[in-house]
């Protein structure tokens, strides 16, 4: 609603787009005109018009007269700021980011970092207590598979008590606390779709006993929704369907968000990224940092045994010389069957999303554009009637950008072996492999209480 507010006596009603807006008069002095506020507007509409018209995306503005005015600003702005360029990327998808020659990548496991845990824990230790070390949470995603409509970070996987996903997150990210005696930077990535709900929620519970100076929160960039002939779908009458843009486009997001410069003023060199899932893992753990400074690399990658070749997990390797991931849809039989020089399997341990990345080598990459990966997904939208429809199997596509792209533009990482059933407990599902009930079995195993 356009407003003015003035002490003297106030008039007039008038219409813009068929919605009813408040203009106050002075007596002596129009101070905005109707004619004006609807030139304004009909300036933006026609803007919208021409960029959604050169797209083909023109079914964006359907129900555009049955919105009030507030949602027909919302998605003028949301038209503005959509790069629709991507959408013609779905006609094209087997075309995008063909792969290299893939071959086994050297990681340093358990018996190795066991010889030099003592060694590389004091450097790590020694990082965090110089302010060098920062965290940062990827939680952008909903608890959809879990069977709520909530950040999934709120999910309670408590049987006696209440337990969160953030809760374990963040009490695991406090031993470290405890053992450095000092504070560590959380950064936490949310979406336009939560990230309401995630800051209320960490509010109400006092950010479960972390320092809220501590505490940023930012926002991940989005990426429009499509079918399979790239027409963007709608999720609302005055809202598109996006998704957030994968985990590759987290540093990104800071940069626009301006958190990256409070980073690099802050004296923060190393950021540990990870994901909201894992209820297990261990966040800026100085071993693990302290392995990375010492090998001089990159980035760190921990990585688990895979406990079979074809387990759904992504597993490090070389693609063309230089350190990438080799996704489980991407594994073909020959590289599940593969073994290396000592006869095991050469593609043996998978990534668990826990990261940390040196900061000054993510800002050499970042003004480099990414692969953009074209992901089958399942999209609810508006039919024809304008209802909405969940579907129960993938419709159309999403565009990603992922962490292995960022990691091999990098060119030097250290996969890090870790104990599987101490580090990794995903929640990808509510039953089954990777769901609820593995994870509560897996706390209980390592003493958790639930």
């Amino acid at each position: 609603m356009f407003m003015v507010e003035f002490s003297h006596r106030l008039c007039n009603q008038c219409r813009v787009l068929g919605q009813t807006v408040t203009v106050y008069h002075h007596p002596d002095n129009i101070v905005r005109t109707y004619l004006q506020v609807k030139k304004e507007m009909n300036m933006e509409y026609q803007e919208a018009y021409r960029k959604l018209e050169a797209y083909g995306q023109l079914h964006v503005l359907k129900y555009f007269e049955e919105l009030s005015s507030g949602e027909k600003e919302a998605l003028l702005e949301q038209i503005e700021n959509t790069d629709f360029k991507v959408l013609e990327k779905c006609l094209h998808r087997e075309e995008l980011n063909p792969r290299g020659v893939i071959t086994p990548i050297e990681v340093m496991q358990l018996a190795q970092i066991e010889k030099r845990r003592e060694e590389f824990t004091q450097i790590g230790l020694d990082a965090i207590r110089a302010g060098k070390v920062g965290a940062v949470l990827l939680a952008g995603g909903m608890g959809t598979r879990l069977g709520s409509d909530a950040p999934k970070g709120v999910y309670n996987i408590g049987l006696t008590k209440e337990v969160f996903i953030f809760q374990r997150l963040v009490e695991n990210l406090l031993e470290v606390v405890r053992q450095a005696d000092a504070w560590i930077p959380l950064y936490v990535m949310t979406s336009d779709k939560n990230h309401e709900a995630t800051t209320s929620f960490f509010r109400e519970k006092n950010y479960f006993g972390y320092d809220p100076d501590y505490v940023t929160f930012f926002m991940q960039e989005m990426a429009p929704a499509a079918d399979r002939n790239g027409k963007v779908y709608m999720e609302e009458k005055y809202k598109m369907s996006t998704s957030p843009n994968g985990n590759g486009g987290w540093f990104l997001s800071m940069i626009k968000w301006g958190v990256a410069d409070k980073i690099k003023a802050a004296g923060v060199e190393w950021l540990n990224v990870f994901s909201v899932d894992n209820v297990l893992q261990r966040i800026a753990d100085p071993c693990f940092v302290g392995a990375t400074i010492a090998t001089d690399s990159a980035v760190g990658a921990k990585v688990v045994r895979k406990n079979a070749p074809d387990e759904k997990v992504g597993a490090m390797c070389l693609e063309d010389g230089r350190p990438s991931i080799v996704e489980y849809y991407d594994m073909t039989e020959e590289l599940m069957n593969a073994v290396d020089a000592q006869g095991e399997p050469a593609y043996n341990f998978g990534v668990i999303l826990n990261y940390l990345f040196r900061e000054k080598d993510l800002e050499e990459i970042v003004e480099k554009k990414l692969p953009l990966h074209v992901v089958e997904k399942k999209i609810p939208y508006l039919d024809e009637e304008g209802r909405l429809v969940k579907p129960e199997s993938p419709n159309g596509y999403k565009f990603e950008q992922l962490v292995l792209d960022l990691i091999h533009e990098l060119g030097s990482c250290l996969p890090y072996e870790v104990v599987r059933n101490h580090e990794f407990a995903p929640i990808k599902n509510r039953t089954g492999i990777d769901s609820v009930e593995s994870a509560r079995e897996l706390c209980r195993e390592n003493g958790i209480a639930l």
